[in-house]
């Protein structure tokens, strides 16, 4: 009995090979684990389910594959895949979670998140997340012609790599903040807490109000290998998977 987590793997046609790496995954592994998780940002961009190109096919059909073989694949947003929708779902067959959803994990409550919303000494993204996940506006947004949409994205995504090189302060605030962590896990009263988002694979402990220690996990990115998250009954182990493998 296993049940794997990924996240970050921001799977575009510029980076074929993760898109491997991703595809390998599914049709070995995953096909025997329990469920899969996906924790946003499946991919770099998704600016809506009519933005049908051939390697975004490539994907669906991929995990249209794992789901009929019998594995169920579970999907939370990221700060970059959103819009994903009921037809990506329905087309893909797996089942999109909400924000924040917890799920029993061999008798283990645990919180799963994307966790963009953890990271909120970051108040200058957390005021864009909080513009453009607003109802209306995603409204406005997916009624737009798909050749203006692509181009509102390609100018975003620039934007973001434009500021990839950044210092340790600004690291720190773009990281999840243990004010919001314990918040969360509190709210939902877990002792355990995986996330992505970061990049910055790692498991981290902390004290939780009733006194009880909080366990989080946070799962690694797909730019230079895959990052993947193995929960048994008895233990877990965060790995890396190499690209050339």
């Amino acid at each position: 009995m296993i049940t794997h987590f990924i996240s970050d793997l921001h799977l575009s046609e510029k980076r074929l090979d993760i898109a491997e790496l991703f595809i390998r995954f599914l049709r070995d592994e995953a096909t025997e684990s329990d469920a899969l998780y996906i924790l946003g940002d499946l991919f770099d961009a998704w600016i809506g389910d009519d933005d049908q190109t051939d390697f975004h096919q490539y994907i669906i059909q991929a995990l249209a594959e794992l789901t009929r073989s019998g594995t169920p694949v579970y999907f939370i947003h990221g700060n970059r895949d959103f819009l994903i929708g009921r037809r990506f779902a329905r087309e893909t067959g797996i089942k999109i979670l909400a924000e924040e959803a917890v799920v029993d994990l061999y008798g283990q409550p645990t919180l799963l998140m994307h966790g963009d919303t953890l990271c909120t000494l970051d108040t200058s993204y957390q005021r864009f997340r909080r513009i453009i996940r607003n109802p209306i506006l995603l409204a406005i947004v997916t009624r737009l012609p798909l050749s203006l949409r692509r181009f509102i994205s390609a100018k975003l995504r620039a934007n973001s790599n434009s500021q990839r090189q950044l210092t340790a302060a600004q690291l720190k605030r773009m990281d999840a903040t243990e004010d919001a962590v314990i918040d969360a896990m509190s709210r939902h009263q877990v002792e355990r807490l995986i996330h992505g988002h970061t990049h910055m694979p790692d498991v981290h402990h902390h004290e939780l109000p009733d006194g009880t220690l909080g366990e989080r996990i946070v799962l690694g990115d797909w730019y230079e290998h895959g990052s993947i998250l193995e929960v048994t009954a008895e233990t877990y182990l965060l790995r890396s998977d190499s690209i050339d493998d």
